[in-house]
């Protein structure tokens, strides 16, 4: 599972004064809540992307609600030098690093964002005002699970949604594939890869008499069919023990994956006039940039598939194009006040 489920805050504005000390400028716009880039969200997109930023000696603000999508999951994987690190040590350890460069955190989500001559401005839940000449959005997404019982109570735990994050741990095991979504079958059989005994359950969604050919590949790869309506879960001392079927009664199952529908968390970019597909995935460049200038966007808020190490990256990507284009604006102000014979 990938990162965030976080709020959103806002920001807004103050040119920096190009050759003036990064340790003065830093001291005056944190007294003044003013950075040059406020990050929102501070998962593994958002916290990679300060790193950078702080690095550069850009003054960085993150805001972070607490909520990681992934905090349910006992590991996370597949990240390097990372793999099987608990999930909330990873921004833990982001946190520190990005304060060791002069970074500034702040817990807490954002009631109002919204644009300035100059940048951003955002208020927090907590009253706090918060300005910024740049816009970093890593709010992650909200995993929508099937509505059945028990699922939303195991998941992270024995109900899972991506083998390459938990496929090598229940390789042993009894698994279960829920179908029902769009892309059930196709996870179904990337799920056969790590273990030898899955079934699938067609939910009452698949396999009917036009799908002879998906009911004969699954049963090519020796994973086992169970039709009918699921109606929920068997979890017993806190376990999952397996999935209840309409007429077939407990199929018993050590996990069981399911596929969510991702939802995004834009609706902070489309006030801001961002725009989105017809899914509502912010529209962005390779860089991240959205389609409103000064407004970034990277990891799950963007690209529901990244994990972990991806957001990461893309956090980090977003954070230099960013910084480009604030040295870009830094140079237009420079010459400006050159061009006026004051001091820079």
């Amino acid at each position: 599972m990938a990162t965030s489920g976080l709020l959103f805050p806002g920001t807004g504005n103050e040119l920096c004064q190009p050759g003036r000390a990064a340790a003065t400028v830093a001291v005056m716009s944190t007294q003044q809540n003013t950075y040059d880039v406020l990050v929102l969200g501070g998962g593994a997109a958002g916290l990679s992307a300060a790193l950078v930023l702080s690095r550069a000696q850009r003054t960085v603000a993150v805001v972070d609600a607490g909520l990681p999508r992934n905090a349910p999951a006992a590991r996370m994987h597949g990240f390097l030098s990372r793999d099987g690190m608990p999930p909330r040590d990873l921004p833990a350890v982001g946190r520190a690093e990005v304060a060791s460069y002069g970074g500034v955190v702040l817990p807490g989500t954002v009631a109002q964002v919204g644009r300035t001559t100059t940048g951003f401005d955002g208020l927090l839940a907590d009253g706090t005002r918060l300005t910024a000449r740049r816009l970093l959005v890593a709010t992650g997404l909200v995993d929508e699970l099937p509505d059945l019982p028990g699922v939303r109570g195991r998941f992270g735990r024995d109900v899972l949604h991506c083998p390459y994050c938990h496929g090598f741990e229940v390789r042993a095991s009894k698994v279960g594939v829920l179908g029902g979504a769009p892309n059930s079958f196709h996870q179904v059989q990337l799920v056969r890869q790590w273990a030898g005994d899955v079934v699938f359950f067609s939910n009452g969604s698949l396999l009917t008499v036009e799908q002879r050919e998906q009911r004969e590949q699954l049963v090519a790869r020796a994973i086992g069919v169970v039709d009918g309506q699921v109606t929920g879960l068997d979890v017993q001392d806190d376990r999952l023990c397996g999935v209840l079927v309409e007429g077939a009664g407990l199929v018993r199952r050590d996990a069981v994956f399911v596929a969510p529908t991702f939802v995004p968390s834009s609706n902070l970019l489309t006030e801001l006039g961002c725009q989105v597909d017809d899914n509502g995935w912010p529209l962005v460049d390779k860089t991240g940039q959205t389609t409103v200038p000064g407004v970034w966007a990277a990891g799950n808020a963007v690209n529901p598939r990244a994990q972990v190490i991806t957001a990461a990256g893309d956090g980090s990507a977003a954070a230099i194009a960013l910084n480009n284009d604030l040295v870009e604006q830094d140079v237009r102000d420079a010459v400006v006040l050159f061009r006026l014979g004051m001091p820079v």
